[in-house]
């Protein structure tokens, strides 16, 4: 099946009983056995759920992977991730991060002894030079949050593998979703999301997940997933899957929007600097057309001024809800400085170029045509 056909179907003719054409809620907690020693594949919700193993099936198929674990949050899908490590261990991830990233890495995990090294990603140079011997996880997000820089996926998986068999490339594929990229189909080990994001785009649940190449990664992830009781619920699933069904014609609306006003803002006297790869001025603009089957609905501007002229525009505009979060079919604007990247120290904001000039937008399903209108009036103003 193609991959618009597997987004409807995978993982939803599962009532024999009504022949529903949706997949039904398991809202149940336990299950009965048929003996001391058989039950129907599921005893417990936290080990597993019918719906919950729907929407894994599902979003296993569209990225590639063998298995996927379904989880409350996306930071706790990373959270999930991080438990394959023990005290010792390095892990080499960019300086451009998504904020929550950072601060489990940076406040939470090095007080267990692992370390991390967070450096500039996009040159593959610089990723050789950070490992070490201890180096056991190279963490790759791309495009970055929120400055949407991209990482050379293959160069970086070929690096790892290169370097150490025992190092293990992990992808937040959470800007693209597995519409746009598929990290496992350049050698990647790891694939996780925030789920809350793209593949359930309606703004109505949060939740994450972890895919996996190989079997041996798909059981230890399984088996932390259910030890540390990560597990999302059965509706929140039925939620995520129920959104995986439009997530082709919604990431086509997306892009439609994002480079519309990417060509816009590029022009705009106020705007300093616009982050979108669907630009031909972004440095990472041929890589994209390498790896990823579109340009996403993320991008994010550089305001001329600073905090006075973002704060304005932000709250001039009339489409753009001042949010956190992404990936919905609203458009959201929000300010990394105090927002989604308030977590990271300032020092580490600025090595990573996020300033207090920037200003994020994820770009929703509205008519490109008013979302423009809409930001350059809140700009003009």
């Amino acid at each position: 099946m193609r991959f618009e056909t597997k987004c409807v179907h995978t993982g939803v003719d599962k009532d024999g009983t009504f022949n529903s054409c949706t997949t039904p809620i398991y809202t149940t907690s336990t299950f009965y056995w048929d003996s001391l020693e058989s039950h129907k594949g599921f005893d417990y919700t936290r080990s597993g759920n019918p719906t919950r193993s729907a929407m894994e099936e599902n979003i296993a198929a569209l990225e590639g992977g063998i298995s996927c674990r379904a989880t409350a949050t996306g930071m706790a899908a990373i959270t999930l991730v991080m438990h394959l490590f023990k005290p010792g261990d390095h892990i080499i991830a960019g300086d451009d991060i998504y904020g929550g990233t950072y601060r489990l890495f940076a406040d939470v995990f090095t007080k267990w002894g692992i370390t991390f090294s967070f450096i500039k990603m996009s040159d593959t140079e610089t990723v050789k030079s950070a490992i070490t011997p201890e180096t056991k996880a190279i963490w790759i997000e791309t495009p970055s949050n929120p400055l949407l820089n991209l990482v050379d996926i293959q160069a970086v998986t070929k690096i790892a593998s290169a370097a150490d068999s025992d190092i293990i490339t992990i992808a937040d594929n959470t800007f693209c979703s597995p519409y746009l990229q598929r990290p496992i189909e350049f050698g990647v080990d790891i694939v996780l999301h925030s789920t809350t994001k793209y593949l359930n785009g309606h703004s109505d649940v949060v939740g994450g997940c972890v895919v996996s190449r190989t079997e041996e990664l798909a059981e230890r992830v399984a088996y932390n997933s259910n030890a540390l009781g990560l597990g999302c619920s059965p509706f929140d699933a039925w939620l995520v899957l129920r959104g995986i069904k439009t997530l082709a014609p919604r990431m086509e609306a997306h892009q439609r929007g994002a480079i519309a006003l990417a060509r816009m803002l590029e022009t705009h006297p106020k705007v300093e600097r616009v982050y979108y790869p669907g630009l031909e001025s972004h440095p990472h603009h041929d890589l994209a057309k390498r790896q990823q089957d579109g340009f996403g609905g993320m991008l994010s501007f550089d305001v001329k001024d600073g905090r006075p002229v973002a704060e304005k525009v932000m709250l001039n505009s009339k489409l753009f809800l001042l949010a956190e979060s992404l990936g919905g079919v609203e458009s959201l604007i929000e300010y990394p400085e105090s927002m989604s990247h308030a977590s990271m120290t300032q020092e580490a904001r600025r090595a990573a170029g996020i300033t207090e000039k920037t200003v994020r937008v994820s770009v929703g399903i509205e008519s490109p045509e008013d979302l423009v209108a809409d930001l350059k009036q809140a700009l003009d103003s």
